[in-house]
């Protein structure tokens, strides 16, 4: 038995969710950062891309806010989901992010920014060019090659497969050597610029590799287990941090492609991350807001026209699916939606990308409650995600009108 769906005014009522994206939490909402001081300080403008896909736009991002250095926020296309905007290609003549303006200077190159944000407001801990820090810099970029070399290469024989498998690992083990060198669970003793540089391909590396490889970097090894559960403590990681599905989709890409190995746990590991259950999944452990499913449902009413509009089934029929789906996420109960929206319903499952739009359990909660709605209908997927662009999340077609 399922219950019919509440109206948008009733949806309204039913969440109270608060966000204050200047002064508040760290969040990929904000265009401006001022953490209690007054616009009048605000002497950094950080270009980085909309959708929060870009790493070193990360890393850059989670530097200013450990700091809390008032910046502005100024989002740019990236190449891969539309067109490079011209007003930034005249400031920026490469188009490359992220970019800062330091007072009325473009710097480029995410490690040139941060060695000049700490020639000026000083560094975070140890800074970029301290030789505790150096040494992990090289190790970072050893990491990030083996990984490329395992993930975006096909691997024509079994054999290269599980070299490539096992110089992955290899280098992973100095990394853990690096991390229990420490007593906490940090590089260094305390947090700071190492683990800022860390932080972006790591997270990508535990996304890309569970579903295309079938290996959890975050389950298999403690050290980093550790390290993930010590920067999900934070509220600077946890704003910037994002999901298995939305890096296992928006990297192909960017990185000029990602190679399944097709082994049995690769399948099941790829099948989940599309398909569910999402919560449990070694993407974030810490534990659930309560407000998760109100936040979800805040960030919906706050672009369903938007939402709607671009969806390729007619208005009228996902606006009435849409509202199931909600129903049924607040409520509980089931709400069957109209016959043939089940693909529409899975194309906005599909296409939830955190921390773009929300927070992760936020995202679990409105995936796993259109994907129980659409169910109820049929199994017809939603539009394939594309592989060699994401032009189906072009800033242009979500811009308010």
């Amino acid at each position: 038995m399922t219950i019919a769906p509440l109206s948008w005014t009733e949806l309204e009522a039913l969440t109270d969710f608060q966000a204050e994206p200047i002064n508040g939490a760290t969040n990929a909402q904000a265009r401006l950062r001022l953490f209690g001081c007054n616009e009048s300080d605000v002497r950094v403008t950080l270009y980085r891309d909309n959708h929060a896909w870009c790493p070193y736009c990360q890393k850059v991002w989670l530097w200013l806010e450990e700091k809390q250095i008032p910046y502005r926020v100024e989002k740019v296309t990236m190449f891969c989901y539309g067109e490079k905007e011209s007003w930034y290609k005249r400031k920026v003549p490469s188009g490359m992010l992220p970019a800062l303006e330091l007072d009325g200077q473009i710097i480029t190159e995410s490690d040139d920014i941060l060695i000049a944000l700490e020639q000026v407001f000083g560094a975070l801990g140890q800074g970029m060019e301290d030789a505790t820090v150096i040494p992990l810099r090289r190790l970072e970029r050893l990491l990030f090659r083996a990984w490329c070399s395992w993930l975006c290469y096909p691997a024509m024989l079994p054999r290269q497969e599980q070299r490539n498998r096992s110089q992955f690992i290899e280098v992973v083990g100095k990394v853990e050597t690096a991390l229990a060198r420490t007593p906490g669970a940090y590089f260094l003793e305390e947090f700071g610029t190492a683990d800022v540089i860390f932080t972006p391909y790591v997270e990508r590396m535990n996304a890309s590799l569970y579903y295309y490889k079938g290996y959890s970097l975050r389950e298999e090894n403690p050290r980093f287990a550790a390290w993930f559960e010590a920067m999900e403590s934070r509220s600077t990681y946890r704003g910037t941090q994002s999901d298995f599905h939305t890096h296992a989709h928006d990297l192909p890409p960017q990185m000029g492609g990602c190679w399944e190995n097709g082994e049995p746990q690769m399948l099941l590991n790829k099948n989940r991350v599309d398909n569910g259950p999402w919560i449990g999944l070694p993407d974030v452990t810490y534990p659930e807001p309560e407000n998760s499913r109100a936040e979800a449902l805040h960030r919906v009413i706050q672009h369903r026209a938007n939402i709607i509009r671009v969806n390729p089934a007619t208005d009228s029929l996902f606006d009435q699916a849409l509202r199931c789906a909600l129903t049924c996420m607040m409520t509980g109960e089931r709400c069957k939606p109209p016959a043939g929206s089940d693909s529409a319903l899975r194309y906005l499952r599909d296409r939830i990308n955190v921390p773009r739009d929300m927070s992760i359990y936020a995202a679990k909660r409105l995936r796993e409650a259109l994907e129980t709605t659409a169910a109820l209908v049929g199994d017809e997927p939603g539009s394939p995600i594309p592989l060699k662009h994401r032009r189906d999340q072009d800033p242009a077609q979500f811009a308010r009108r």
